[in-house]
């Protein structure tokens, strides 16, 4: 499902979708995040423990960062019925392999799974980075014993081109090109 882009050229302030608003995050967006990342069930696709408030908050800071840098990162996902932020989906510039790639990510509350918002917010973020960043190419790197996210990617477009190891972990690593870069 395709997002309309608002924002300067190269970078959004936000998109939007038929049922969800994704804008830039703020540090006021820390208490609902803690409701994601603080839930263990949510945490068990990350294979850690649930954050408590100072991880959230460094985390939400790094991204803050990010966005400053870059001019794009993760979007706080938001129902458009009631404003409510449900999650996360967006893009991170990371190493991988030795190479600098943008990762398409998405994290939601447990009480939104299997509705498919995931799926929508990060159908509307593949179609930013491609359209108005001009990405050459997304990845996202889900880890074993994950298969919602894998579902996710999949519906997105993203392939599966095998197994990394990043840090001490082992990723599944899910790519798609842009075919008119």
């Amino acid at each position: 499902m395709p997002g309309t882009i608002f924002g300067a050229v190269g970078t959004a302030s936000s998109l939007e979708t038929e049922r969800l608003a994704l804008r830039a995050m703020v540090t006021d967006d820390l208490d609902d995040l803690l409701g994601i990342f603080g839930d263990p069930e949510v945490m068990a696709a990350f294979r850690q423990a649930p954050l408590d408030r100072e991880q959230v908050r460094r985390w939400l800071e790094r991204n803050l960062d990010h966005q400053r840098e870059h001019g794009y990162g993760l979007f706080a996902v938001c129902l458009k019925a009631d404003d409510r932020l449900i999650g996360d989906c967006g893009l991170e510039l990371m190493d991988v392999s030795g190479e600098q790639v943008a990762e398409l990510g998405y994290d939601f509350r447990r009480d939104c799974w299997n509705q498919g918002y995931a799926t929508e917010a990060a159908c509307a973020v593949r179609d930013f980075a491609f359209g108005t960043l001009c990405l050459p190419h997304l990845v996202s790197l889900i880890q074993p014993g994950n298969p919602a996210s894998e579902r996710v990617a999949q519906k997105v477009g993203l392939k599966s081109t095998g197994r990394i190891e990043r840090g001490s972990r082992t990723y599944f690593r899910y790519e798609i090109e842009n075919v008119n870069p």
